[in-house]
């Protein structure tokens, strides 16, 4: 009789506790987070915001010898060029305006270690051939600095967009890209896994009674159904924020279908599915005040998209009581996007922090 596969008993079992699901797409990303933990190959991490990219990261990191090192994590979308280049590489005291003393970068602070670029593709291309040679030598200097530093760092990057589709459109440098991609993992989108969804929930309800003191142990069937049959934009970082919502709100011990946002639901449209006449559209704009009456500019569908798009990141950030991690959520889009788009439009900016790492 044939011995059973390496892997075989292992693949439906959570390489760490954090990551929740069995599914056939979860089992082959445990199966390669496995497989690869031990080596020291740069690894790419493809995934839609909020699918758990970090948590893969963080378990390749730990399941590998350089466990007992450090985790260093650097997200490259939310900083300026010349931020995230001191971030990564330090800076000596002199550098720039404000560079008052001596500082070390993530790459020296994950010495042994692994350091997890998220977000990989908002970097530049200045930025990008810093980071090549790193990956191909090991070393760099710091921002200012002409003495070369050396490091043992793995690199294990990530990103919510197709890097080849970026290379082919030449906004990534096609040599980092294939130094990043010596193992590609794919982390499925939660509407990909939906068999999941229970597991999750399960999760979530436990982590929620136990933060907020609460004691809602049970899910009625229909809430459930509604949740397995939503298509969930924001992944499983969305799903986490409206089961926290519904925990904080139940008045008894089960967790109902009416405490479900209205999106879950079906009772708003999530998209236009027809075009828009552009005199109606602008008319009801103007009666809302959305929109200014006058001589129509050239630009007028940029300026309404924008009107428009600022009043709705208005309202949804003060219903999500200006918590950005939820925001983005509902909007379906990435947090550090939303963080841009709240500067862009001059909107209060009241970051409150994010308890997942989803």
């Amino acid at each position: 009789m044939p011995s059973a596969p390496r892997y075989a008993e292992s693949t439906a079992t959570p390489p760490t506790p954090e990551l929740i699901g069995a599914s056939p797409a979860m089992r082959e990303v445990y199966r390669l987070t496995r497989q690869v933990a031990a080596s020291n190959a740069s690894v790419l991490l493809l995934g839609e915001t909020g699918t758990g990219k970090e948590l893969i990261a963080n378990a390749l990191h730990r399941l590998s010898p350089r466990g007992s090192g450090p985790f260093v994590r650097v997200n490259c979308g939310a900083l300026a060029e010349n931020l995230l280049e001191s971030e990564l590489f330090g800076h000596v005291r002199g550098a720039f305006t404000g560079a008052i003393d001596n500082r070390i970068g993530r790459f020296e602070a994950a010495h042994t270690g692994t350091i997890f670029l998220d977000e990989v593709n908002s970097t530049t291309a200045k930025l990008q051939v810093k980071l090549l040679r790193v990956l191909q030598e090991h070393e760099f200097e710091r921002v200012g600095d002409t003495q070369t530093i050396r490091v043992d760092t793995r690199v294990i990057a990530a990103s919510n967009r197709d890097l080849h589709e970026e290379v082919e459109a030449g906004r990534f440098r096609e040599d980092l890209y294939y130094r990043l991609n010596v193992v590609l993992i794919v982390v499925p989108p939660l509407r990909e896994r939906r068999e999941d969804v229970p597991a999750l929930v399960s999760h979530f309800m436990r982590l929620y009674n136990d933060a907020n003191d609460r004691h809602v142990p049970h899910i009625a069937p229909d809430a459930m159904k509604a949740l397995q049959d939503y298509d969930w934009p924001g992944n499983v970082r969305e799903l986490q924020n409206y089961i926290e919502r519904a925990i904080v709100l139940a008045p008894g011990d089960e967790l109902s279908r009416d405490l479900l946002p209205e999106t879950v639901l079906g009772r708003r449209r999530q998209r236009i599915g027809r075009a828009v006449d552009m005199d109606t559209l602008t008319a009801a704009l103007v009666e809302q005040g959305i929109a200014a009456a006058g001589p129509e500019p050239d630009n007028l569908h940029a300026r309404i998209v924008n009107r428009v798009e600022r009043e709705l990141i208005a309202q949804v950030m003060a219903q999500c009581s200006a918590v950005q991690v939820k925001a983005a959520a509902r909007l379906g889009i990435n947090r550090n996007t939303l963080h841009k788009k709240l500067d862009q439009y001059e909107l209060p900016d009241a970051e409150k922090g994010d308890k997942s790492n989803y």
